[in-house]
């Protein structure tokens, strides 16, 4: 019996006994093990802490960084001054919804300049219809632009036909119809 005991192998109690393995998995099985353990590898443990009163500090922005496209489209507006036109243009995509659809079906929106919106209508009544409702929409549209971005609303009727085409023509007012 005493040549049986000799012969079984001790058991091992702890890391220390492992034999060294020379592919770099006992280094890593310590670290492993002393991690889990609640501690770090020796060589971790002398960095500098933060005082955890501090708030971790974020970093800034450089404009070499990738940036939003509206921050970058904002700032391109501003820095060229596009901002009123951008609005009017879309005011102008919006004709129907700002002033109604039965409105909208009569009368486009022409040009804008230094506060004059130029407004064509598709008949002379509706010229005379819009201009007095122009109080009504002045008031929307500067709700929608800002107050004082349009000063007046200059309403025009349908354009009329020209009669000077030809060779043979004759000086005359043309048919008498009313054309606006």
């Amino acid at each position: 019996m005493a040549s049986d005991a000799a012969e079984l192998p001790e058991p091992r109690t702890g890391p220390e006994e492992e034999p060294h393995d020379d592919a770099g998995l006992d280094l890593a099985r310590r670290i492993a093990r002393a991690t889990a353990a609640g501690g770090l590898p020796p060589d971790k443990r002398s960095r500098r802490r933060r005082p955890r009163g501090d708030a971790p500090r974020k970093a800034r922005g450089d404009d070499r960084d990738p940036q939003l496209l509206e921050g970058s489209l904002s700032r391109l507006v501003a820095d060229h001054g596009w901002a009123l036109d951008l609005r009017v243009h879309g005011v102008f995509a919006r004709w129907p919804d700002l002033v109604g659809e039965e409105i909208a079906g009569h009368c486009t929106p022409e040009s804008f300049t230094e506060g004059r919106l130029l407004v064509r209508t598709d008949s002379t009544a509706w010229a005379t219809q819009l201009k007095l409702l122009a109080p009504r929409v002045l008031a929307r549209l500067n709700e929608e632009l800002g107050p004082g971005t349009v000063t007046f609303l200059d309403v025009q009727g349908p354009h009329a036909p020209s009669w000077t085409k030809g060779p043979r023509r004759v000086k005359g007012r043309g048919p008498r119809d009313t054309y606006g």
